[in-house]
């Protein structure tokens, strides 16, 4: 570890342990830090020229999302990766593959073995030779199953202090959660009758951070992540991660301190690694996980599924375009992950004061006779209110506000093309990839209505669907293999490039790009409604249109002498300038 490394470590990191810890335990936990940082050696290949480029993308999977008789889930994940996607994906964000208790993953037992159920370490390190990862540090909370919890239930040091025991009679009615649970879970231990947090789920226990022996051990787990080859380190529901009595118990300065504390190790120990924060929150909240360019370098873009859902839902992109004309512009340094669909399901908090009450009334009612569900969290007046829609992004898209038709393909290829051309580090989950439909039977399987979205395919069926080029599967698939490999080459989708929102009339949602190097940079335009469009290039003032007359996704030429261009419904043009 260089000299120079450590000793600005000490200079960043020395003033959040104090304000964490204070001054005389932060010294201790100090010097445990660095002897961990000194100890370590990642996986490295020599430090990037860029921090990322258009050749970014991501593909979000669970570790068995792909199933075949002849190999384990991670290697037939390693096998389709390499055969469809090597060269057009360049991350693969393998959701939690620790053994679980619940949750799909997210009830972690223990973070340093791989779950046997998908395979190994030297699964997870296949995949690395030809991909870089995402790793989730499921930092919140643990399983009850874990061996830290089971220490707590029997009194045993160190792990009894890792959990935050409350009085069940005290008032927690301030504390913001995403769940209807209670936050207190009764746990019968060797000293009776015990409560302990739990923000998501009683298999979910709270961890308490306000020990530093719970952040070392976090430390010791990020630095096993990095050493396994993680470029980019995902921080779950890190937003709950600090509890102070009295407080609403979400965005605390602690828990940003924290998250900066781990940006410093990530600076000292991985220099190109990628710290990504998980706040599934109002945009402006959200945001605020960027710091002063000292924190995350990279958050989710929450906001712009459910506003672009809503704008093919209504064929309007008033609200995507306020939107994205004031609110989505990443410090430097700083970038989003933009997504439409995950494991999760669409979040509508991060729609708060975006799309009005009553055309989210009725987007919700279109989702649930569409085959979805809603999730609600409870408020602290007590009241409830929805939290997510539980859909397949593919499904969700069936139809528009005036019901199912037969534009769903078209309409879902747009929504993937806004989404690939929209400024930072594309994500596509595979379900969206795939095109897959509502997966009611794994809800009715596993009574989760989250489920819906989390279909494993048998990979003999899925390769059926896929070379069948009548399917909806083989449909979305190729087409969007065909636009990451269109992105990829364009120095306009560098996640460092400008944006600009076009005016271009809200049946259209349009975009400019100015690569960092300058140009012209490249047009994104898409037709938001079930007609024809008439786009009138000429009204865009201060464009020269000769600059872009070419559409890279059809290959041809435009007659920019035209007073209007057609866009067919659901079309995407990305126009630059003429090619050989």
């Amino acid at each position: 570890m260089k000299s120079q490394r450590i000793s600005d470590f000490i200079d960043t990191a020395g003033p959040r342990l104090e304000r964490l810890y204070g001054p005389n335990q932060a010294p201790l936990v100090q010097d445990e830090i660095i002897s961990l940082l000194q100890n370590h050696s990642a996986q490295q290949e020599g430090e990037r020229h860029e921090r990322w480029d258009q050749n970014d993308v991501i593909l979000i999977t669970y570790g068995d999302s792909l199933r075949s008789p002849d190999a384990s889930p991670l290697q037939t994940l390693g096998r389709f990766l390499d055969h469809h996607l090597r060269g057009l994906v360049s991350t693969v964000h393998i959701l939690p593959f620790f053994p679980f208790s619940s949750d799909d993953g997210f009830s972690v037992i223990d973070y340093t073995k791989v779950n046997p159920d998908l395979g190994d370490w030297d699964d997870i390190d296949g995949i690395r030779k030809n991909f870089d990862l995402m790793i989730d540090l499921v930092i919140n909370h643990v399983s009850r199953e874990s061996l830290w919890f089971i220490d707590f239930l029997n009194n045993r040091p160190p792990a009894c202090y890792y959990f935050i025991e409350m009085d069940p009679q005290v008032d927690l009615s301030d504390v913001v959660r995403p769940r209807k649970s209670k936050v207190l879970t009764p746990v019968h231990t060797h000293r009776g009758l015990k409560h302990v947090w739990s923000t998501f789920s009683e298999d979910q226990i709270d961890l308490n951070f306000a020990n530093p022996s719970v952040l070392l051990e976090f430390v010791r787990i990020l630095l096993l992540y990095l050493r396994h080859g993680g470029r980019f380190i995902r921080l779950d529901a890190i937003a709950y991660l600090w509890k102070k009595l009295g407080t609403t118990c979400i965005n605390l300065s602690q828990t940003h301190d924290v998250v900066k504390l781990l940006r410093d190790i990530l600076d000292t120990a991985a220099p190109d690694a990628i710290l990504l924060t998980e706040t599934n929150l109002p945009h402006d909240q959200n945001l605020s996980y960027f710091g002063e360019c000292d924190e995350a370098h990279m958050v989710y873009q929450f906001s712009l599924s459910p506003l672009l859902l809503h704008a093919l839902h209504r064929g309007s992109s008033r609200y995507l375009n306020q939107w994205a004309s004031s609110r989505c512009q990443a410090p430097p340094g700083c970038t989003f992950l933009n997504f439409t669909a995950s494991h999760d399901g669409v979040g509508l908090r991060p729609a708060e004061g975006l799309i009005p009450q009553t055309e989210l009334d009725a987007l919700l009612e279109s989702m649930h006779s569409f085959g979805g569900f809603v999730s609600m969290k409870s408020n602290p007046d007590g009241s409830d209110s929805p939290y997510e829609v539980n859909i397949s992004y593919f499904d969700a898209l069936q139809g528009t506000c005036n019901g199912r038709d037969q534009w769903q393909i078209p309409r879902f290829l747009t929504s993937q093309a806004i989404m690939l051309a929209f400024k930072g580090i594309p994500a596509l989950y595979i379900q969206s990839l795939l095109g897959s439909p509502n997966d009611l039977a794994g809800v009715e399987r596993t009574g989760r209505t989250r489920s819906i979205n989390r279909r494993k395919w048998d990979l003999g069926e899925l390769t059926a669907l896929l070379q069948n080029r009548f399917t909806p599967n083989s449909s979305v698939f190729h087409e969007l293999k065909r636009l990451l490999a269109i992105r990829r080459c364009e120095a306009s989708f560098h996640p460092d490039a400008d944006q600009a929102v076009l005016n271009v009339g809200d049946e259209f949602f349009g975009i400019r790009r100015i690569p960092q190097e300058g140009g012209h940079g490249l047009l994104s335009i898409s037709n938001l409604t079930e007609w024809p469009q008439h786009l009138c290039l000429k009204a865009l003032t201060g464009l020269d249109l000769e600059d872009f007359s070419f559409d890279l996704i059809t290959g041809r030429s435009i007659n920019i002498e035209h007073e209007a261009t057609i866009l067919q419904p659901y079309q995407t043009t990305w126009l630059t300038s003429e090619r050989e």
